[in-house]
């Protein structure tokens, strides 16, 4: 116990020295436009987890087809050329972007109509068609 010292009154803090941050938990995962990962805390820190790479192939209709939306290389598609988002022929990433169709909906459900009815209408003239034989045929 040498060279301790005690003094006669309460413990109090006197002087706070942070050379850190205090304790979070991670709130979310972001991507720029770069491809690069961030992570959120809520302490309101940032961290880069990584960066997100994209391939590239001469022949995109070569690529072999996996299920799933899922795409595979293929002798026909070639080998891929791998690099960063918006740098060269490569595109850039629209994170938390919602894809939207191409199709317009209400214009398909029109057309199917459409089909439907000529099904029918090419139906009902086959049955015609076979009962004004039979008709001919009984005569």
């Amino acid at each position: 116990m040498t060279g301790t010292t005690q003094h006669g009154g309460y413990f109090a803090t006197n002087d706070i020295n942070q050379n850190g941050y205090g304790t979070g938990r991670l709130t979310g995962l972001e991507i720029d436009q770069d491809g690069i990962i961030f992570a959120r805390f809520t302490n309101g820190q940032a961290q880069t987890l990584g960066q997100v790479a994209l391939a590239s192939f001469r022949n995109p209709e070569g690529l072999t087809p996996l299920g799933d939306t899922a795409w595979g290389e293929s002798f026909e598609s070639g080998n891929p050329t791998v690099g960063q988002p918006r740098t060269g022929a490569f595109g850039q990433i629209r994170s938390s972007a919602l894809e939207d169709s191409n199709v317009d909906l209400s214009e398909e459900l029109v057309g199917l109509i459409i089909a439907q009815r000529n099904f029918q209408a090419s139906a009902k003239t086959i049955e015609t068609t076979d009962q004004v034989t039979q008709t001919i045929l009984n005569i």
